[in-house]
């Protein structure tokens, strides 16, 4: 749930841009009249030329020239640099609020020219054997440069077990610690790469609808033509994303640092700065966010650009968020559910029975074991109302993802599974076929080295996650990956296995949070790296990258940008004062850390039973499993008599999963996203769709990458030297600067007040 979702890289914001509604996908499979394909879904032929689903044929060439070069000197320059730099700037950002993400979009756009360059500018000379500039800048080039920039699209899970280590129960282990578990638990996932070759990249049937979104993309780029252009003209892409990404840089240092308050422009609680249930509902800070307008782009973004993500998802996430959050959040909080009224309505944090943020280091030992007589002594824990509404749609979005795959697609999954284990190879299978295999002993050293990497971090070090723990987390992974990478490579939706390996470990293990945060990042993450590596491996696949370039391109990048990330990760908690710290001066104040550790309290050290069991204060959460089956067996059985209803467009796997970044994320971050998202993914591309096809994700990238430079500008010139102090008479202390923190809803007061002595609960 909210920060602990790890997401798929071509799943998330960076490929989402195209409008492949999963169920549009399908549709085509099953519709489609192809005369090698009967109405069963037998392959009664093969196409000598092209793969047998039209979707396919519409994105991916079906020819290869074997002597384009790939695995060059240039790629790999470009690649690792990439890795580098995203990987570290990403992890820079994954610590501050609000935060941007640099997606591999902005290195495959940027690629594309500094390629160009390299080939026009660069002499071709031979260094040990090896060409500086094998010629023109290639496709396949550009593939592997940008499937090595992806690697460090987002921070490593593990990072967070490390913080919320440092930060929650005041342990700091070594580097050799710290490098282990995160190559560990990125790796692993790799190992298994043999298995799902067979099953999810080589059939025809495993299409990975993402994928040819990506493949479009670059048979754009290298073709130099615009697809739905007509006889639109206009400044190259190239100039636009210049223009856009210069005013990205500029503008943000308005939001950013000289006026504040135009970033959590609450105006409406300016008016009202007392009045709390105005800034409950109005506020940005702990509020419901009907304010509805910021000026920041990072804001927006916080969640996925608006630009890069489909207006049928938009709306749906929309539509969750208004019921959710602007509806049965306000009735929950006010008639004091949960005893929610003593605490502000919106918070990332967990309370104590007295309204004050819970404080774990009374309840554990030296050891970051529970300590049952000092739980008792002091409090159980209380979630605010989003919080605990972001767990009951955790809760329902598992449960909703497997029924809506199994009610709407289940003739298509068994179809395709079917036709995966004997189905013939289709033109891209034969012709990745002239490229050397992946031998299998590569992927068996992989397994065995990173096992034990975990066998001997969590023996050497006082982790309290026993090896059988450890081998169950892995088993439940490898289980479920098969399975579910079916279920994303036709339907485009990945089940997660956060919140059941957290409920698996919460019963099992009871106490220990270190060994909850290990378990579920070992069961969760191996699964995820594992659908990633397939996922990537399905591109090279329709792109006709040679398999061993392809593994080897992905096994050096984890490396690299996870090494990256640790160091960024260990000089900001050296390096910047009061780092994870809610008052945090500059931003840093650890939003996803404050989630995870907080999920570590609930899962770890007090547990589910004493959270979530009957009798206890959460227990009609539970229900939300319930909820989460029958909205789709609804949905379905409506379908079957209006077929044309209104039902069709709600998917409510998209509706209890999209609005799950909340917490860390807010109302701040959802309302304009999805304003944003109207204009530019429905009304604009409606009505001026050859810009939008030749722009829209062009600026998407600019404005991303913009903002991302203005942000480290404005830290390291203006905020980190002289320790802070820059402005500090002026800029930092006017009143658009504070304007917005000095309200009820800045302040997160509650809408019931305790009197001095007196708990609740």
């Amino acid at each position: 749930m909210g920060g602990e979702l790890e997401h798929s890289r071509y799943s998330s914001a960076d490929y989402e841009k195209a409008d492949l509604k999963a169920g549009d996908v399908l549709e085509a499979i099953a519709d489609f009249d192809d005369p090698n394909i009967d109405r069963d879904g037998a392959i009664t032929g093969v196409l000598e030329d092209d793969s047998p689903y039209p979707e396919v044929r519409s994105a991916v060439a079906n020819t290869d020239d074997p002597d384009i070069p790939v695995s060059s000197l240039r790629a790999w320059v470009m690649g690792i640099a990439w890795a580098i730099i995203i990987a570290g700037l990403n992890q820079f950002f994954y610590f501050r609020y609000p935060s941007v993400t640099i997606s591999a979009i902005v290195a495959q756009l940027l690629s594309f020219p500094v390629g160009r360059l390299w080939a026009k500018l660069l002499p071709n000379w031979r260094i040990f054997g090896v060409s500086l500039n094998p010629g023109p800048f290639t496709i396949k080039e550009h593939v592997l440069v940008t499937i090595m920039a992806s690697v460090g699209g987002y921070s490593a899970y593990a990072t967070d077990i490390i913080a919320v280590q440092r930060v929650y129960y005041g342990q700091t282990y070594n580097f050799s610690y710290q490098w282990m578990l995160v190559m560990s638990t990125q790796l692993i996932g790799f190992s298994i790469g043999g298995i799902l070759r067979r099953f999810l990249v080589q059939p025809p049937s495993m299409i990975w609808p993402a994928n040819l979104v990506t493949c479009a993309l670059f048979n754009t780029l290298h073709a130099q033509t615009y697809a739905g252009m007509g006889s639109r003209g206009g400044i190259s892409r190239e100039r636009f994303f210049f223009y856009a990404w210069i005013a990205g840089v500029c503008w943000y240092f308005v939001p950013g640092y000289l006026f504040q308050a135009l970033s959590y422009f609450s105006w409406v609680c300016w008016i009202a700065p007392n009045n709390i249930v105005v800034n409950q509902l109005f506020g940005y800070m702990n509020g419901l966010g009907m304010s509805l307008v910021t000026f920041d782009w990072a804001q927006i973004t916080y969640i996925g650009s608006p630009l890069a993500t489909p207006w049928w998802a938009e709306a749906n996430v929309a539509f969750g968020f208004v019921f959710f959050f602007w509806i049965l959040t306000p009735i929950l909080y006010y008639t004091n559910t949960w005893y929610s009224g003593y605490m502000p309505i919106s918070s990332r944090i967990s309370y104590d029975n007295t309204g004050a943020p819970y404080d774990v280091s009374l309840i554990v030992k030296a050891d970051a074991s529970f300590n049952l007589t000092a739980y008792q002594e002091y409090s159980p824990l209380f979630l605010s109302t989003t919080f605990a509404m972001s767990y009951a749609l955790s809760f329902a979005s598992i449960t909703a993802t497997l029924m809506h795959a199994f009610l709407f697609f289940r003739k298509q999954i068994w179809v395709q599974s079917r036709r995966s284990m004997h189905e013939q190879a289709d033109i891209h299978a034969r012709l990745m076929s002239k490229y050397k295999q992946v031998p299998e002993w590569w992927y068996a050293i992989i397994f065995v080295t990173m096992f034990v990497f975990g066998i001997i971090l969590i023996e050497v070090w006082h982790t309290e996650f026993p090896v059988w723990a450890f081998v169950l987390s892995l088993m439940i992974a490898f289980f479920y990956v098969v399975p579910i990478g079916m279920i994303q490579a036709i339907t485009n939706q990945q089940v997660g296995l956060n919140v059941i390996t957290e409920l698996i470990v919460g019963y099992a293990l009871p106490g220990r949070p270190i060994a909850m945060m290990m378990f579920k990042t070992w069961g969760y993450i191996t699964m995820a790296q594992a659908l990633t590596f397939a996922s990537d491996f399905k591109l090279g696949h329709y792109m006709k990258i040679p398999p061993r370039t392809m593994f080897w391109s992905q096994v050096v990048a984890s490396i690299i940008a996870g090494t990256v990330q640790l160091g960024v990760q260990a000089w900001m908690f050296t390096n910047i004062p009061d780092m994870c710290n809610p008052a945090q001066k500059n931003g840093f104040i650890c939003p996803n850390t404050e989630v995870f550790g907080t999920a570590s309290i609930i899962w770890g050290v007090i547990g589910p039973a004493r959270q979530f069991s009957s009798g206890q204060v959460y227990y009609a959460l539970v229900y939300f499993f319930l909820i989460g089956a029958l909205c789709p067996t609804v949905a379905w059985l409506i379908s079957l008599k209006w077929p044309n209803s209104i039902i069709r467009y709600i998917n409510f796997p998209v509706i209890f999963s999209g609005i799950g970044y909340i917490p860390p994320a807010s109302a701040l971050n959802y309302v304009p996203w999805a304003i944003v998202g109207f204009i530019f993914q429905y009304s604009i591309r409606r009505r001026h769709f050859s810009w939008w096809t030749k722009y829209n994700y062009v600026l998407s990238a600019a404005l991303d990458s913009g903002v991302a430079v203005s942000v480290v500008l404005i830290f390291f010139c203006l905020q980190y030297p002289l320790d802070g102090t820059i402005g500090l008479d002026t800029i930092q202390t006017w009143w658009g600067n504070t304007v917005f923190l000095n309200t009820a809803d800045g302040l997160g007061t509650p809408y019931r007040a305790l009197n001095p002595g007196q708990t609740f609960g």
